[in-house]
């Protein structure tokens, strides 16, 4: 027979696939018929059924069927599991790229992700999540846990940076994030006491992985916020919190994003009432709107036109400044990865607030410069900074709320969201930044599901 073996550390490695169960939508295979691929899409057109291989492990594949065993010859007796997914959910479906589908997908994808979650009319305990019950007792102890760390890479990392502001509002804890790649070197912070919550769309990114092995090593307890069941981080944490987006085909992640920080709003929600068992006023407004957040992202996704307009008008240009403050910093970080990594114009991001101690310099008529203004308690400092640029000749893109009427003389184009909590801005606003990335990528030609030098699950460090 043929052999498989996934030899390389937090790679998917060889799927083995049988044929799908009775009433599958994916066309059958053969009885006895087997499949190995190195990621879930490639086999869910014959059957959602897999087997996944863990590190040094070897499928010997025959008529008879399948055999996994150890590098040292030892029998492995492990089940399939069932992907829920199916085949339209990695079909274009007459989209052009894969991308547009998946920023267009989103109100269903936040939908899927709070489903079950927030619980209608129960004040002591609004949010639930089953799936960290077994950690209940020890979360809600500030002895037991008494710091939080977060992990991620890319657009995981921002998710992140977003979601330490959510937590430290609602449950009063210290919040670290750290790039996966650069956690590693920090073993002294971390204790039996440390939370970490390792994020990952695909749960193959390989430097999560091996922050994820260091963490569990010095004796700290670590959750997952990933989108792919069974992958590999989901196998070596304590416990697993499924986004629910649905599978992610384009290199460029967006729905996943999404999803990820709705994620982490209602996490930081829950955390925050095993600790103080009733919401404030502020947390019930919050929790509200993240129920509306399918409805809210439609209210963007209509404004599609009017981005690919200001796209093509601003495709031209060969680099870009985005600045953000507090909530909507990582906004910018992420609105800037989306365009340099899809376009391959060179975009950076910043607090707006370090403006003036260096890259002011950088500002003139032929570098615009992208601001998210949206109303918040940091409004008025926005305002400020847009007038530093607009003073400088700068050319200003900015991401407001409907009804700003106090800007309009300081930009040159603006896109305006529905008014929300400040918490549940940054979704909106990764919207609008991803709509405006692909249009720009779009229309300057170029490969937008497939960016040059990228992969979609880096599996390697």
């Amino acid at each position: 027979g043929k052999s498989a073996a996934n030899s390389s550390p937090g790679l998917l490695g060889s799927g083995l696939a049988s044929p799908p169960a009775e009433g599958s939508s994916s066309p059958p295979a053969a009885e006895n018929e087997f499949f190995v691929a190195s990621d879930v899409p490639a086999i869910l057109e014959h059957t959602n059924e897999v087997i996944y291989l863990e590190d040094g492990e070897i499928a010997d594949i025959s008529r008879e069927g399948v055999r996994i065993s150890t590098f040292d010859g030892k029998s492995v007796q492990r089940s399939a599991t069932k992907v829920t997914w199916d085949m339209s959910q990695v079909q274009k479906e007459g989209y052009p790229h894969f991308m547009i589908k998946e920023i267009m997908e989103q109100p269903q994808s936040l939908e899927q992700t709070i489903a079950g979650r927030i619980q209608c009319g129960v004040d002591s305990e609004p949010v639930t999540f089953q799936e960290l019950e077994p950690l209940r007792e020890k979360l809600s102890h500030p002895q037991k846990v008494n710091r939080i760390v977060i992990l991620g890479c890319g657009t995981a990392y921002h998710a992140g940076l977003v979601g330490k502001a959510f937590i430290e509002k609602s449950v009063q804890l210290p919040v670290t994030v750290d790039m996966s790649s650069e956690f590693r070197y920090n073993s002294s912070v971390v204790t039996p006491e440390t939370l970490v919550i390792a994020m990952s769309q695909s749960g193959e990114t390989a430097d999560t992985l091996a922050g994820v092995r260091h963490a569990k090593a010095h004796g700290a307890t670590v959750i997952a916020i990933c989108n792919v069941v069974g992958s590999s981080i989901t196998r070596e944490v304590d416990v697993t919190v499924y986004t629910h987006a649905g599978p992610e085909i384009a290199v460029a992640s967006t729905k996943a994003y999404t999803a990820q920080l709705a994620v982490l709003s209602l996490l930081s929600l829950y955390l925050g009432g095993l600790r103080r068992p009733h919401l404030t006023d502020d947390s019930k407004k919050f929790l509200q709107e993240i129920e509306c957040l399918p409805q809210l992202v439609e209210k963007v996704l209509v404004q599609s036109a009017f981005l690919q307009d200001m796209a093509i008008r601003y495709s031209k240009f060969d680099r870009f400044l985005y600045l953000g403050r507090y909530i909507n910093y990582p906004s910018a970080l992420e609105g800037a990865l989306k365009l340099k990594e899809i376009s391959y114009i060179h975009a950076e991001g910043y607090p707006a607030g370090e403006m003036k101690h260096g890259h002011i310099a950088l500002i003139d008529d032929e570098m615009p410069v992208l601001c998210i203004v949206t109303q918040s308690s940091v409004y008025e400092k926005m305002i400020s900074n847009l007038q530093e640029v607009d003073a400088r000749g700068g050319r200003v893109i900015a991401i407001a709320t409907e009804g700003d009427t106090e800007i309009g003389n300081l930009i040159q184009d603006g896109v305006y969201l529905p008014p929300v909590h400040e918490f549940v801005s940054p979704i909106l606003v990764a919207v609008a930044l991803q709509l405006f990335a692909y249009y720009v990528a779009v229309h300057r030609g170029l490969d937008v599901d497939q960016p040059r030098n990228l992969a979609k699950s880096v599996t390697v460090e």
